[in-house]
């Protein structure tokens, strides 16, 4: 590859995630990740991206557990791993075992954290991870007959102490126990703490790193977007999905009806999944949302800025006719915007004229989102819209895109067919073709 072309790759790579770090700059984010993950060959890499997330101005919960290092522990002493209801049946020589493994997790990823070497990621970063009694445990008791002892649920989240934190920079990293007011400590599942913290700090996203590359249907088809409702319904008959998902998608189902605005369930084997998954519109894992991902709206006064950025490269090649802040501004109610995870992606406009006729006008979508059949949901806004307001009919001007058009129900007409007022202010240099459509 040549100098050239790689300089232009990374530009247009720069600034394709800009979007994604002014929406995400002082917003609050839990990572959750099992033991599987730090004793992995990327737990490395993963710290990086946490630091870089966090020098995106990134307030970073991370929750952690220790699984595979409780069982090598229990191994070393003899000792029998039980479950029951895929809790960890915890007595008093189980609980032992706990505190050791989650406490040398907790320091390896604490040491993780802390690299600075040069020539790393990690060079000159400053960043602070605290640590603390933010949650508080109670016991589940007994379930089917059988006692979990020290197995426990959260009761408690100091919400108030974990903010205070965030907003002087720090990271804050918790593990997967929980101390109760009478003085004993309960081991809690490290998915549970991560849903409890995400609900109590109000969370923008929370992320899952987990067995495999995101969510499946049973088919095997896998799914790069669900919501809550959708989720639950995998769960009823869900044998196929891999222990972790078992875990976290039912967390996920919750937090995200609690009121989490998105929760992703990523590979934690993929190097940079979880920049990848943040920072591209395709992701790389399963994005599960209260509501469907996608949302058309009508335009509001903060969009004007997005709109000015979507349509000027369009303008500047002579797709679209030029149009001013300040006609934008006069004219914001004639928009309609489609929104992808709050970024603005597409925009079309309806123009009412005389005798039962309006026009669909400034229909755009940004180049990297046109395969996602955006303009059509765009045009169909339009076209309800219309209808609504009482047109028979809708015409559009164009120069790229008359076969596009006609596929979805216009026919190409004369600009004698036009509006008066349209037909005088046609342009006969641009030598627009003119459609219309029956509503």
């Amino acid at each position: 590859m040549s100098d050239t072309l790689y300089d232009e790759n990374f530009v247009a790579w720069f600034r394709a995630v800009t979007p994604y770090i002014n929406a995400f700059r002082g917003k609050t984010f839990v990572v959750a990740f099992g033991g599987k993950a730090i004793a992995s060959e990327l737990a490395r890499t993963l710290a990086y991206d946490v630091n870089l997330l966090a020098s995106l101005g990134i307030r970073l919960v991370l929750v952690h557990g220790a699984r595979p290092q409780i069982e090598e522990e229990l191994r070393e002493k003899g000792l029998e791993s039980k479950y029951h209801r895929g809790y960890r049946v915890t007595d008093a020589e189980t609980l032992d075992c706990v505190l050791d493994a989650v406490g040398s997790v907790y320091l390896e990823i604490e040491a993780l954290l802390s690299q600075g070497l040069p020539n790393t990621p990690m060079a000159n970063s400053r960043i602070r991870v605290i640590g603390g009694n933010f949650i508080t445990g109670q016991p589940i008791g007994i379930l089917d007959g059988i006692d979990l002892q020290y197995a426990g649920k959260v009761r408690k989240v100091d919400a108030e102490g974990l903010q205070a934190q965030l907003g002087l920079g720090n990271i804050v990293l918790l593990n997967c126990e929980g101390a109760s007011p009478t003085g004993e400590i309960f081991n809690l599942q490290m998915e549970e703490v991560a849903e409890a913290v995400a609900i109590a700090v109000k969370a923008d996203k929370l992320v899952f790193l987990t067995d495999s590359r995101g969510v499946t249907d049973k088919e095997g088809e896998f799914l790069d977007a669900v919501t809550a409702d959708e989720a639950a319904e995998l769960l009823k008959d869900g044998d196929w999905l891999s222990p972790d998902l078992r875990r976290d998608l039912p967390c996920a189902v919750r937090a995200s009806r609690a009121g989490v605005g998105r929760v992703h369930l990523i590979g934690f084997e993929r190097d940079g999944a979880l920049l990848q998954e943040l920072f591209t519109h395709d992701g790389v894992g399963t994005v599960v949302t209260r509501e469907s991902l996608e949302n058309v709206r009508e335009a509001r006064p903060d969009d004007i800025g997005s709109l000015i950025a979507l349509i000027e490269p369009m303008e500047q090649e002579g797709i679209l006719v030029h149009r001013p802040r300040e006609l934008l501004e006069r004219e914001l109610d004639r928009f309609s915007v489609m929104e992808h995870d709050g970024i603005i992606v597409g925009c079309a406009a309806l123009y009412p004229h005389s005798n039962g006729v309006a026009e669909l006008a400034c229909l755009a979508v940004n180049p990297d989102h046109r395969e996602w059949g955006y303009g059509e949901l765009l045009m169909r806004r339009i076209e309800k819209r219309a209808k609504k307001a009482g047109f028979k009919r809708l015409f559009v001007l164009t120069t790229r895109t008359e076969h596009w058009f006609v596929e979805r129900g216009f026919r190409i007409a004369k600009v004698d067919e036009l509006p008066d007022e349209k037909r005088e202010m046609y342009n006969y240099q641009r030598r627009s073709k003119v459609l219309f459509k029956p509503l």
